[in-house]
């Protein structure tokens, strides 16, 4: 069995594979067997959540969102929240936690579990909303998250080892562990180890609840979608995202975070500290959102290359009705 490192989990290979077959789409979805996961994906900047919501208005659903940063409060205009688009149709992890706080895959796995049983005692219809392409592909895929049991003697002993020890204990668990570029960092590199240790003692891990993935794809040409990002990012420099960053600033938050907040906090974090004068920064963040959206596509042909079927729907179609049109389908 393959074993790869991603943040402080393991990943092995799915352990609970999709359900086959159809399935009859009831209002009522604690009455429902197996019950629909209707998951929208697609680059940044492309009109996922527009449509998601959308889609929820129509079918009496609730959204769930994948977004590694919209988790976090105070994080509105960098992170693409649009909180006014959703109107009166529920959403689930978005400002659940503060700036100061650590969230990982993990802690996301849990709440997405938790938020997707809520949904079905609603009797509403979830969806799962979002651009982070390795949550959707743990949901998708039902990665096995082992719990980690950090307990101080443990730690204690892992303490005392050096960085080049820690790695090669960590690279025991894992032979085929090439890429160590994550854990550079002291702290997630022990983090990691703990959880290898626990994998191997086999602990308990994350029980997915039982869903059938119905995938829907809005695929954008490149030049739409360079189009797109640079002019969305122009707004919501105009909008006060310089003024959100600062605000991070102000209440402690270091660079160090700002870096791992992602590309905007990042470049803006530069800018504020005198690092980047605008021009540059406004170059370099636009630069390299284009590249994360090539890299977003990437994780959406590994969901595919897994045996997901993604419903490709043209930006310049009439989203709305194609969707509805895919959806009613699978669920009937």
């Amino acid at each position: 069995m393959n074993t790869f490192l991603f943040d402080e989990y393991i990943y092995k290979t799915p352990y609970n594979e999709v359900c086959n077959g159809s399935i009859k789409f009831l209002y009522n979805m604690t009455n429902t067997q197996l019950s629909p996961l209707i998951t929208i994906l697609g680059p940044t900047a492309c009109g996922k959540t527009k449509l998601a919501v959308n889609l929820a208005k129509h079918f009496n659903g609730e959204i769930i969102s994948s977004d590694s940063r919209q988790v976090y409060r105070q994080m509105d205009i960098g992170t693409g929240k649009d909180l006014e688009e959703y109107g009166n149709i529920p959403y689930h992890l978005i400002d659940i936690i503060d700036p100061h706080q650590e969230y990982n895959l993990f802690e996301f796995s849990k709440d997405f579990c938790s938020s997707y049983s809520e949904i079905k005692k609603n009797n509403r219809l979830p969806f799962l909303v979002g651009g982070t392409g390795m949550y959707l592909d743990a949901v998708l895929s039902r990665y096995k998250l082992t719990i980690a049991n950090n307990s101080q003697k443990s730690r204690q002993m892992l303490e005392k080892k050096s960085d080049r020890e820690l790695v090669n204990l960590l690279q025991s668990f894992n032979q085929g562990l090439h890429n160590t570029t994550d854990l550079v960092d002291r702290n997630r590199l022990i983090n990691a180890i703990s959880i290898a240790l626990a994998d191997e003692n086999n602990e308990p891990s994350i029980i997915w609840p039982d869903y059938t993935p119905f995938i829907i794809g809005i695929k954008i040409s490149q030049e739409a979608r360079k189009d797109r990002i640079t002019k969305r990012l122009k707004v919501r420099l105009k909008e006060g995202m310089i003024e959100e960053v600062q605000k991070l600033k102000d209440q402690g938050i270091s660079a160090e975070k700002l870096h791992y907040f992602g590309l905007e906090y990042r470049y803006i974090g530069e800018y504020l500290s005198g690092k980047l004068n605008y021009n540059d920064m406004f170059q370099k963040l636009n630069s390299a959102i284009h590249h994360f959206s090539k890299q977003q596509e990437k994780w959406f042909r590994k969901i595919e290359s897994k045996n997901q079927t993604i419903q490709w729907i043209d930006y310049q179609d009439d989203l709305n009705q194609k969707a509805i049109e895919k959806i009613a389908d699978f669920l009937n």
